[in-house]
């Protein structure tokens, strides 16, 4: 690999001269003089333009699953361009990779998935994912089961239609009005909304939530329910094992469409292949991107039941719906060989069986932190909630957010790539991931912690006095 020498300093220039990134407030941005500039990555390691090696607790954002690095991708990448380097499916055609994948895809899903719709990132995906449910309800003669059902505090993407859909607050205050059609229950977020409370009590209640919420507005009304097995973005919410068998109970019994958004589950996070499987559920919708090519080509698919599959075709008309880049073939064949790379290293049953188990066990030993409220961990994804007062879920000033941006900067800074959400530590890193990464991960946030711990108390002193 050859290591190009770029000029940072200028790069910094021109990136807040021309550059906005995605999520970021530009004023700091602008402020600190331009974004950390990442230059190359290899295995679970980035490094950055000032000679920094960070290790990756987040995969990117999510996604590389198999790690940087890979040249069997950029191979597949090259050879597929050589070969095709795109073309569309609009026209009664299709490419070689693009059916190749949806026939793998549809098997790694099992059950009655046969058929796969293909997107470019996870946000098309959700979007693809209102239009099917709500012309599958058009198609079975039922055009008002127009509503969709999703959790506050759900994540689903960027677009309108996906921030719509989801329940972020931060995303809701900006830019609407939003796509009506979409209501919200609550999370099943234990720590956070059933603090001491029974799991499997609280599961429970979560999911009668959204029963509640189908007889307010009568199931005649509605289309379907979404979620994500895991809320990522949300940070990493694991619901009570109680949760979702019983949604899936209640979507049955109103012939609501269950949808599962794997775009962060899937692909071997949770140690299944997909996040539904690990819960024992069956959707009639997946949705899916990130790991799908490790993110090392953008692309997302759509999992679609055989039910309604058929029903589009009883309806004998064009689903009006499609992307220049649908199932582009380059993006395609890198997927196909992620995947391979995936099946081939086991990395799936690695995560369930050792890795994850690894990093639950020093997880819970980090629990011990004053500051740790709690720990929670499926798979290799994982979360640290910060506390004021060990016991309790009452956060340093008051409120939630805090605590957690200080500590996620501290981490960057000692050399640990990870994410705060409010008040929660979360990463996600790379299937391929160590044990000794791992215990560097983990090594990280506990140094953090220390660094943190005695300035946020010396602030809630003055904040006292």
């Amino acid at each position: 690999m050859t290591i190009r020498n770029y000029d940072i300093a200028e790069l910094r220039r021109l990136d807040v001269a021309h550059h906005l990134p995605a999520q970021t407030n530009y004023a700091q941005m602008r402020d600190a003089g331009g974004s950390r500039i990442i230059t190359r990555a290899e295995g679970c390691f980035i490094h950055d333009g000032d000679g920094n090696a960070i290790l990756d607790g987040m995969a990117g954002l999510w996604c590389v699953q198999v790690g940087y690095g890979r040249e069997e991708l950029a191979k597949a990448a090259y050879e597929q361009m050589c070969e095709l380097p795109y073309y569309n499916t609009f026209f009664k055609t299709a490419s070689p990779p693009t059916v190749m994948l949806a026939t793998k895809v549809s098997q790694l899903l099992g059950g009655h998935f046969s058929h796969v719709f293909f997107n470019s990132s996870g946000s098309e995906a959700v979007d693809t994912v209102v239009r099917l449910a709500r012309y599958y309800w058009q198609c079975k003669g039922q055009p008002q089961r127009n509503i969709i059902i999703s959790r506050v505090n759900g994540y689903h993407g960027s677009t309108i239609a996906g921030a719509s859909l989801g329940g972020m607050k931060a995303m809701h205050a900006q830019g609407g009005p939003w796509v009506p059609g979409f209501e919200h229950v609550m999370q099943p977020y234990l720590f956070g909304e059933g603090f001491g409370e029974d799991p499997s009590t609280f599961g429970e209640r979560a999911a009668d939530a959204v029963e509640q919420r189908i007889l307010e507005l009568g199931p005649e009304n509605v289309a379907a329910f979404i979620g994500e097995p895991v809320q990522g973005a949300g940070g990493v919410i694991i619901p009570p094992q109680t949760y979702w068998p019983r949604v899936e109970a209640i979507c049955r019994k109103y012939g609501v469409l269950l949808v599962c958004d794997e775009v962060i589950c899937g692909f071997g996070r949770l140690g299944q292949w997909f996040g539904f499987q690990h819960f024992g559920v069956q959707p009639d919708l997946v949705s899916m991107a990130k790991g799908l090519s490790s993110g090392y080509l953008p692309i997302s698919a759509v999992g679609v039941a055989d039910h309604v599959v058929e029903t589009l075709r009883e309806a004998g008309a064009d689903f009006v719906h499609g992307y220049t880049y649908y199932g582009h073939p380059t993006c395609a064949a890198v997927a196909l060989k992620n995947i391979e790379i995936i099946e081939r290293e086991d990395l799936v049953t690695r995560v369930r069986e050792d890795t994850g188990p690894y990093l639950a066990r020093g997880l819970a030993e980090l629990a011990s932190h004053q500051t740790v409220g709690e720990v929670r961990s499926l798979g290799l994804i994982g979360a640290v909630e910060i506390v004021a007062r060990k016991g309790t879920n009452q956060r340093f000033g008051g409120a939630e957010g805090k605590a957690g941006p200080m500590i996620r900067d501290l981490c960057v800074k000692n050399g640990l790539m990870v994410r705060a959400v409010r008040d929660s530590l979360v990463m996600s890193p790379p299937l391929v991931i160590s044990h000794g990464e791992i215990d560097q991960l983990l090594g990280v946030i506990r140094r953090s912690l220390d660094e943190a711990e005695p300035v946020l108390r010396a602030d809630e002193t003055a904040a006292a006095a």
